[in-house]
């Protein structure tokens, strides 16, 4: 039998912690974005060093998803989750002693891979939580910290980081998490997997291919793969490619802003209609939705417009993405959702690690910020097709 839900007050305070994770996630994700305009003339990176480095922080989500959510189904969350974000503090604070692009990248691989540890844990942790009438919402709610983090990193940005240096906001996201270790010792229950106390536990290729979910398995995988491959590009991208438009840092961190409060309401919003109207409508509804917004950004020159389009931007990109979350563990068996979930991570960061290379590239073609925006319009419309073709096949898995 698996493990009951946590009564309401213990939920409440398991969900709040997750949530600051998510939270001190998104401020560390976003923090190399908003450093970019300071961070890389000042270490001398051209575009494509610039882009190798992000990428490299992309690679240790890759690995760490797959790492946690292989343990995710094998061992209490609490301890995971604290391992997890101990890894990633100390190695944001490593990136303040880097002196160029081989020790910048190695700091951001292991980071990386402290984070994408904690995110297969985080998704067990909501729907273990949560009713089964509000998984979605409650999914999405936690995740949601991931861009309150980020509009956090870009007002420190806006108001700091100017006066103090790029590394006074590697210094905050890596001082934190560790403020934090005591407090999760503290506070926060161990959840054991669900089933872990004597169902079978199916082997890892029959969890994720087998009883016809071999379709719904690479629909997910390329759906992740494209959506993160657009949602990283923007994260460390955006403010760069705003700075270039003429409009400068500040600019920058204006538009990493409306991005970052965009994607909060997103979450929240399609999070409640997902539970509500099911995944089809308002998944398939948000690509279409996020490619109008990438061309009206493209063309956006003047700051208003590019704001509030990168918030459009995030409501659509993340809104759907973080449903997705609470969505694709569903299709699979109990004793296997941290495996399913970390593993369309692990392919989602795939996805993760091309977007910051590929803007890297294109800007160093001469592509420019408009070009490097409608580029990733077509990618929008593949993930939506995917993500059609996934909603209507697939099929959810008994509890």
């Amino acid at each position: 039998m698996g493990a009951s839900p946590p009564h309401a007050p213990r939920g409440a305070v398991t969900l709040s912690l997750c949530f600051l994770i998510a939270l001190l996630e998104g401020f560390d994700i976003q923090a190399i974005g908003v450093a970019a305009p300071l961070l890389i003339p000042a270490l001398g990176l051209t575009p494509g060093q610039a882009g190798v480095v992000f990428g490299a922080g992309m690679a240790g989500l890759v690995c760490g998803a797959l790492a946690g959510g292989w343990m995710a189904d094998r061992m209490g969350r609490k301890p995971l989750l604290m391992t997890a974000v101990a890894v990633f503090g100390v190695f944001t604070l490593a990136t303040l002693v880097a002196g160029g692009p081989l020790s910048l990248g190695l700091f951001r691989l292991f980071a990386g891979a402290g984070m994408g540890a904690a995110m297969p844990s985080l998704v067990a942790v909501a729907l273990e939580i949560a009713p089964p009438d509000r998984r979605t919402r409650t999914t999405t709610l936690m995740f949601s910290g991931m861009p309150v983090g980020g509009a956090l990193a870009a007002l420190f940005a806006a108001g700091l980081m100017g006066r103090f240096g790029w590394h006074s906001i590697f210094l905050a996201g890596g001082v934190l998490p560790l403020l934090l270790l005591p407090v999760m010792a503290w506070l926060m229950p161990d959840i054991r997997a669900a089933a872990a106390g004597g169902a079978q536990r199916p082997g890892s290729a029959q969890a994720l291919f087998g009883d016809g979910r071999l379709l719904v398995t690479l629909l997910a995988w390329f759906t992740f793969g494209m959506t993160l491959l657009v949602l990283y590009l923007l994260l460390n991208w955006l403010p760069s490619l705003v700075a270039a438009k003429g409009l400068g840092g500040s600019g920058g961190a204006g538009a990493a802003f409306g991005f970052n409060v965009g994607s909060v309401v997103g979450c929240w919003a399609i999070g409640v209609l997902v539970d509500r109207l099911g995944p089809r409508i308002p998944i398939i509804a948000a690509y279409p939705a996020l490619g109008l917004s990438l061309f009206g950004l493209a063309m956006a020159d003047t700051l208003l417009p590019v704001v509030v389009l990168a918030g459009l931007a995030g409501f659509f990109l993340l809104g759907a993405q973080y449903s997705l979350y609470g969505v694709i563990p569903l299709y699979y068996p109990a004793p296997a959702r941290g495996l399913a979930t970390g593993a369309s991570i692990a392919a989602g960061r795939l996805g993760s690690i091309g977007g910051p290379l590929v803007a890297g590239h294109l800007l160093g073609q001469g592509w420019g910020p408009a070009g490097v925006a409608m580029a990733m319009v077509p990618v929008v419309l593949s993930a939506g097709m995917a993500v059609a073709l996934m909603t209507i096949r697939g099929r959810y898995a008994g509890d």
